[in-house]
């Protein structure tokens, strides 16, 4: 356990929403080594690559996820009618040349992290978490027959990215942060987000979509105050089984969210841990 004396919030940090969204804001959006590396793959063999080979790289990283979708946002707005709401639409709006003109060698988690080893497992952590729960609110999603599936995938991907920024851009408040609740296991997050960046990365999180003009279709799946919503109940239940997974399929609170959703797909509970492992394999 890291047992440093404990920090504050270092004064060049923001402490209110409005600053914490002017920080964030036009911040460098690294991607994983290996999207890198499979981006410039399919840019060698760009005559050959079609939207769905390069959405399905995109899809599996959130923070290229995320830097595509804000880019979409401000293309043609006054003369479309409709968000574009997943990888696949934007890249067939902006095509594939354009693509990967805008889109050049990409910076890496990796190098921007260089040196920084506890903020790379932390954020690490939080990728790996993002990609399993996208994996279960799809599978979940289909399950229901919904057709925003391809939405409620994205919106799994994406439902803790300010956590992502966070380990980015203000590595040791995010440190701090995992040291007061591995002190304090009771300790709630959005308590001791608020005493160390004066708002929670709920808040945060929810403002930068606005500002970049995300889809309202996915700004409103990742709002977890409607989770009387199925559809936000479909991300929320993702989130807490990955969450609680990470580590193994040991963990108390396991049974609950087995039973939250077997309630939520319509099924007992056998055949939902059933399937549950299924998607893991």
């Amino acid at each position: 356990m890291n047992t440093a004396p404990a920090l504050t919030a270092a004064p060049r940090y923001p402490h209110d929403l409005a600053g914490w969204v002017r920080y964030f804001r036009l911040v460098e959006l690294p991607v994983l080594r290996r999207t890198a590396a499979q981006l410039e793959d399919l840019r060698d063999m760009e005559d050959a690559v079609d939207a769905r080979m390069v959405a399905d790289v995109i899809s599996a990283d959130p923070l290229l996820t995320l830097k595509l979708l804000a880019y979409t946002a401000t293309l043609h707005r006054e003369r479309r009618t409709t968000d574009v709401e997943t990888a696949r639409e934007a890249v067939v709006l902006i095509g594939i040349t354009p693509f990967f003109k805008t889109f050049g060698p990409q910076p890496t988690i990796e190098d921007h992290l260089h040196g920084q080893a506890e903020a790379r497992s932390g954020l690490t952590a939080v990728l790996r978490r993002a990609r399993r729960a996208a994996r279960f609110a799809m599978a979940f999603a289909a399950h229901r027959g919904d057709h925003d599936a391809p939405v409620i995938h994205e919106a799994a991907l994406l439902h803790d990215f300010a956590e992502m920024l966070l380990w980015l851009h203000a590595p040791d408040l995010a440190l701090e942060i995992q040291r007061r609740q591995r002190l304090d296991p009771t300790l709630r997050s959005h308590t001791v987000q608020r005493e160390l960046l004066g708002v929670t990365l709920a808040e945060i999180q929810h403002a930068l979509m606005v500002e970049w003009r995300l889809p309202e279709l996915l700004i409103r799946i990742t709002d977890d105050s409607h989770a009387e919503a199925s559809q936000v109940r479909n991300v929320l239940l993702a989130m807490r089984i990955a969450r609680h997974t990470a580590q193994g399929w040991e963990n108390p609170a396991i049974p609950d969210d087995v039973a939250d959703i077997s309630r939520l797909l319509n099924m007992s509970v056998e055949p939902t841990l059933a399937l549950l492992h299924d998607i893991e394999r």
